[in-house]
């Protein structure tokens, strides 16, 4: 998977991708509008932010590119790439729990904290993507 050299884009199917790792400083775009909302990405190789509307939706250590990223009220799936592991954070539900599917197997339930954030850890091989999908119970 390469990076997302727009650093925020408008997928086809509805879906958002962005982020971009290959880069050496850090770079952001904002007043990205779709769908009604305003987005906002700062990324490079160290971190990777999303914010919807001012509001914290992904964070990831270290820098990632994610693609095919849909929210709805009960799931979150994108792809996810990255030099080597990665560990990712959504804004969600607060105090819920959610079941995390890597490559389609489950990685178990999680509860977000009182702030609504549920951290995954995930093992990639370099610039290899893994499908995440995460459910709310």
């Amino acid at each position: 998977m390469a990076a997302v050299k727009e650093l925020l884009r408008a997928e086809s199917d509805g879906t958002l991708s962005f982020g971009d790792y290959t880069l050496e400083t850090k770079t952001k775009k904002d007043n990205y509008e779709f769908e009604g909302d305003i987005y906002k990405v700062k990324t490079f190789s160290e971190i990777t932010k999303l914010e919807r509307n001012g509001m914290f939706v992904y964070e990831s250590v270290p820098g990632s590119s994610v693609e095919n990223f849909l929210e709805t009220d009960t799931e979150v799936t994108f792809s996810v790439s990255a030099p080597g592991d990665v560990q990712f954070t959504l804004e969600l539900e607060p105090e819920s729990e959610y079941e995390v599917f890597i490559d389609s197997v489950s990685a178990g339930k999680m509860s977000t904290n009182l702030s609504g954030k549920l951290s995954v850890s995930v093992e990639l091989s370099p610039d290899k993507s893994a499908q995440v999908k995460v459910v709310r119970c």
